[in-house]
C-alpha cells in the first residue's frame, strides 16, 4: 500500500473545498433545504413545547334524540379535543372514506335508556357505532377514550339522579317483585335498587340539575404531567432538536452520495486514472476526497443547529459531546460516499441503489417518525444501522442533556460503521487496481 503523500493530499482537499464554496446553487439547497424541511418536521414534533396541538375531525351522527343521548353529543362537542360536525349516517362514511373527517361517531336511536338499563344489567349492551380512516389508529384509541369518559359519566348521572333513571328504577323494581321465585341474585339486585331509589330521593341529587353539576361516575383521579430530560430544567423539550438532526443526517447523507458518484463520473472522464498516474498514490486521492467530504458534512451540520439555536431556541446541552457525534457522523458520511464509489458499477445505477439504501437507513433510524412507533422486530433491526446512532447521538446532545458516556456511545458506533465502509471500499479499490 502507498504511503500518504501530505502535501498532495492537502492540495486535493484544498480543491475540493473550493469547488464546493464556488458552486452557490448546490450550497444553498444543502443548507436551505434540510433547514427548511427540518423546520416543518420541528413544528409538528411540537416545536419548542408549546405550540398547540390540532384537534381532531370527527363526524357525529344523533341518532337519538333522548335527552340522554343529546347530553352525549353535547358533551363531545364541548371537548377541546375534537372538532365535532353534524352529519347524517351515509355522509359521515363517505366523509372518513375520503378522509375528511378522521372517525365517525354514530349514536343510534335510543341508546341513552339501553345505555342506563345497561349499567345494572351485563346482557344486552347498545352499541355505538365508530367508523375511523384505517390510516389513524391513534385516533381511534383517542376517540374511544374520549367518548367511554363522556358516555359513563352522563348516564351514570342520569341514572343515579335523573328523571330517567328514577323511572327506569321503579320499572325494574316492579318487575322483580313479581319474578322473585326464591332468586338470591334477583333478591340482591332488588335490594340495591331500593337503595338507589332513596338515594335519587335524597335532596342532594334533587338539586343537582339546578346546580348545574354531574352527579354520574366521574374519572376517580387526575394526572400530573411533567416532561422530563437530563438537560437543564428551563431547556425543556424542543422538537426542532430532533427534526434538525433526522433531516441534518439525511440531507449530509445525500452529500456522501454526491461525493461517490462524483468519483465515479472522474473514473468514467478518466481524470481519476490520470490523478493516479502522477507520484500521488491512490490512498492520497481516496483519502483527500473523504477528508474534503467530511469537513464539509461537519460544516453543514453546524451551520444548520447554529441556526436552530439561533432561530428556534435549540439547547446544545453538551457541545463537546456534540462535536464529537458530528465529527464522527461527517466521517461516516465519507467513507460511506468511498463506499459507494467501490461497488457502484455506473454512476447512474450506483446514485440510485444510494439513494434508496440513504432513505431505508434515515427511516429506520427514526428520523421520520419516532422509531417506538414501529414493530419491535424493526426497532432491533435499527439498532444495526448507523444513522440510528446518529441522530440518537445528537439528540442526546441536545434536548435529552445526557453526558459523555451518551456521546462516547454514538461516536464508538459511528466509528465502527466508518472504519467497516472504508476497509470494504480501500480493499475493493485496491483488487480494482492490482
Amino acid at each position: 500500500m502507498t504511503k500518504l503523500n501530505l502535501t498532495p493530499f492537502l492540495a486535493l482537499v484544498r480543491k475540493d473545498l473550493q469547488l464546493f464554496l464556488r458552486d452557490r446553487r448546490a450550497l444553498l439547497i444543502n443548507l436551505v433545504l434540510p433547514i427548511a424541511i427540518a423546520t416543518f418536521f420541528g413544528y409538528l414534533f411540537g416545536g419548542s413545547g408549546d405550540a398547540k396541538t390540532g384537534t381532531i375531525d370527527v363526524a357525529l351522527v344523533q341518532q337519538d334524540s333522548g335527552p340522554i343521548g343529546q347530553r352525549i353529543g353535547a358533551a363531545l362537542k364541548l371537548d377541546a379535543s375534537l372538532h365535532i360536525t353534524d352529519m347524517s349516517a351515509a355522509a359521515a362514511r363517505t366523509a372518513v372514506g375520503k378522509g375528511s373527517q378522521k372517525a365517525a361517531i354514530i349514536i343510534p336511536d335510543g341508546f341513552g335508556e339501553a345505555a342506563g338499563a345497561a349499567l345494572f344489567n351485563a346482557a344486552d349492551k347498545p352499541r355505538i357505532e365508530v367508523l375511523y380512516d384505517p390510516s389513524q389508529q391513534a385516533v381511534l384509541a383517542m376517540v374511544k377514550g374520549l367518548l367511554t369518559q363522556q358516555v359513563m359519566q352522563i348516564v351514570s348521572a342520569e341514572m343515579f339522579g335523573g328523571a330517567g333513571g328514577q323511572a327506569f328504577t321503579d320499572k325494574s323494581i316492579k318487575k322483580l317483585e313479581s319474578a322473585l321465585d326464591g332468586d338470591p341474585a334477583k333478591a340482591s339486585l332488588r335490594e340495591l335498587l331500593g337503595s338507589l331509589k332513596k338515594f335519587q330521593a335524597t335532596p342532594a341529587m334533587q338539586a343537582t340539575p339546578q346546580s348545574g353539576k354531574s352527579a354520574g361516575l366521574s374519572m376517580p383521579f387526575t394526572t400530573s404531567d411533567q416532561p422530563v430530560t437530563s438537560g437543564p430544567r428551563q431547556a425543556g423539550y424542543n422538537g426542532y432538536a430532533h427534526a434538525f438532526a433526522g433531516m441534518g443526517v439525511q440531507f449530509i447523507l445525500f452529500l456522501g452520495v454526491d461525493m461517490g458518484i462524483g468519483i465515479l463520473l472522474a473514473r468514467r472522464s478518466g481524470i481519476f486514472n490520470r490523478l493516479l498516474a502522477a507520484p500521488i498514490g491512490l490512498n492520497t486521492v481516496l483519502l483527500a476526497r473523504a477528508a474534503s467530504a467530511a469537513i464539509i458534512a461537519l460544516f453543514l451540520l453546524c451551520v444548520m443547529f447554529g441556526f436552530a439555536v439561533l432561530v428556534f431556541g435549540v439547547h446544545i446541552a453538551n457541545p463537546v459531546g456534540f462535536l464529537g457525534v458530528g465529527l464522527c457522523f461527517a466521517m461516516l458520511t465519507a467513507s460511506f460516499g468511498l463506499l459507494i464509489a467501490a461497488f457502484g458499477k455506473t454512476p447512474e445505477a450506483a446514485r440510485g441503489i444510494a439513494v434508496a439504501a440513504t432513505l431505508i437507513m434515515v427511516m429506520l433510524g427514526g428520523a421520520w417518525v419516532p422509531s417506538f412507533l414501529f414493530p419491535a422486530w424493526v426497532q432491533q433491526v435499527g439498532l444495526a444501522v448507523p444513522t440510528r446512532w446518529a441522530i440518537d447521538g445528537l439528540d442526546a446532545m441536545t434536548w435529552r442533556g445526557l453526558g459523555m458516556e451518551a456521546a462516547a456511545t454514538a461516536m464508538a458506533a459511528q466509528l465502527a460503521f466508518t472504519v467497516l465502509f472504508g476497509v470494504l471500499a480501500l480493499i475493493k479499490f485496491q483488487r480494482e487496481r492490482a
